[in-house]
């Protein structure tokens, strides 16, 4: 099959498999052996380059999990596209010089990538920026401080091409017959199914057509759990239909009752909308994924994965969301918590695929408390979401999820009886305790036993009731 895009500057017609991934071809084909190998699976960031949307915004993405067609339209910087065309350093590269930034260097093309996207787009949370990025020889002390040094300097001309080659449509664009389109919507010119291509709708209804004719395919999202199928797992994911340039599931719509958020919308632009909404569970989607991770995954995928581990349904459960589902021209709303049914199950007809969440507005009584090994980046033993009402010092209503302690993420409604009805207080936590032991029975594993999972998620209900009482729970500030 064919993509186009502009590669440092360079339009590119590349022919090749669907599910290649950029980071392979970039090496291998192109010979930028500039951007590294390390983990494959989206953890290291030494595959990092930056890559610029038809609308001109640039985010940092791993190229391990980044499948050719999915960059059809856009622009791709590597570090060999970093500097200027003269030469000349960009301010982060220069600065890494300055403050020694690098010893083996084997990451260091992927952090100039990481920082460089940064500085275009004027960011300046330097540790949440590189901290999809691991360096294990320099430390990251050095790698901060030319950040730092480098955020005040002038963005490069060169690096601001991209998004004016994209808007003066760099490859001229081929009419689409009636038949690759399927008469329905529109697709893209990549869209026929014939010789193994994949199907690339522009929007829902051409997908939903194209999914209830073909219900054996795979979807793909963002990619950063169906590109570990293909790099760890080297499974042949058949027919595949890819659903980036799907612009209608994207986007978040908010009124006064009500926040829609389309299925292909990425994490990162979720915890824009959910910080001054609901920043504990902003502060939590901070936590399980790194920048390059947020830019890429959405929240529809996210779901419909049905990860007894996935962060997202508990909180989401917790607010009481609504998951809007498409077959076809049908359609069909159910409560989150009832999608999924069983561990790998979910309610989920062939053909059928999640065009948006939605959730009431509400004040923030919502609390995420995410536990793992290591603070950032992990895989949770358990995630607690908690979200109480509460009128005249009683508990009105109580919707509490955990993700980590059953074979999908589970609202603990034995919990939620017990607390119903009693005053807010410790007491009434502390009374509502064994309640656990009713709704769930964990398993042990790598991460935790079952043992330790009960404790954590009671423990958590006791920290809702203390935070939610004003006294200091956060582990990682200092109290004097």
């Amino acid at each position: 099959m064919t993509t186009r895009f502009l590669l440092n500057g360079e339009p590119q017609t590349v022919e090749a498999a669907p599910t290649r991934t950029l980071l392979d071809w970039l090496r291998e084909d192109a010979r930028l052996t500039g951007t590294k190998e390390g983990c494959n699976e989206g953890d290291c960031g030494a595959c990092t380059v930056m890559v610029t949307d038809a609308d001109g915004t640039a985010r940092s993405l791993n190229a391990c999990i980044l499948f050719l067609p999915q960059l059809e339209g856009r622009a791709v910087r590597t570090v060999e596209g970093i500097a200027a065309p003269d030469g000349t350093l960009h301010p982060v590269q220069q600065a890494m010089v300055e403050h020694h930034g690098s010893q083996c260097g084997f990451c260091t093309p992927g952090f100039i990538a990481s920082m460089a996207t940064a500085h275009l787009n004027g960011a300046t949370d330097h540790e949440d920026q590189i901290a999809g990025n691991l360096c294990r020889c320099t430390g990251y002390a050095p790698i901060l401080r030319a950040a730092r040094a480098a955020s005040t300097a002038p963005i490069p001309p060169h690096m601001k091409t991209d998004a004016a080659a994209i808007a003066s449509h760099f490859f001229p664009v081929p009419e689409i017959s009636q038949g690759e389109s399927e008469g329905r919507g529109t697709a893209s010119p990549l869209s026929s199914n014939k010789d193994s291509s994949p199907f690339i709708p522009t929007d829902s209804d051409a997908l939903a057509a194209w999914y209830a004719a073909h219900p054996d395919a795979t979807l793909i999202a963002g990619a950063t759990d169906v590109g570990l199928w293909v790099t760890k797992q080297h499974r042949d994911l058949g027919e595949v239909a890819f659903l980036n340039q799907c612009s209608d599931l994207k986007g978040i719509d908010a009124d006064q009752e009500t926040i829609r958020i389309g299925a292909m919308t990425n994490m990162t632009d979720v915890l824009t909308a959910m910080a001054p909404r609901h920043p504990s569970y902003a502060e939590m989607i901070r936590r399980y994924g790194s920048v390059q991770v947020r830019n890429a995954a959405t929240i529809g995928g996210n779901i419909a994965n049905g990860s007894p581990i996935g962060d997202n349904p508990p909180a989401l459960i917790a607010l009481g969301a609504t998951l809007h589902l498409r077959h076809g021209d049908a359609r069909r709303d159910l409560p989150l918590e009832e999608f999924f049914l069983s561990y790998g199950k979910q309610d989920l007809a062939p053909g059928e695929f999640v065009e948006a969440v939605s959730l009431p507005a509400q004040s923030d009584t919502l609390r995420v408390y995410k536990l793992s090994k290591r603070f950032d980046q992990d895989i949770s033993a358990v995630c607690g979401a908690f979200n109480l009402s509460v009128e005249g010092g009683m508990i009105k209503t109580a919707r509490i999820a955990f993700g980590g302690m059953a074979g999908t993420p589970k609202r603990a409604t034995a919990v939620e009886k017990a607390l119903l009805g009693a005053d807010f207080s410790e007491a009434s936590a502390r009374a509502a305790l064994p309640a656990f032991a009713q709704d769930f029975a964990p398993l042990s594993d790598m991460r935790a036993s079952s043992v330790y999972r009960l404790e954590a998620a009671r423990n958590m209900l006791l920290r809702y009731v203390a935070e939610m009482s004003g006294q200091a729970t956060n582990v990682l500030e200092v109290q004097p």
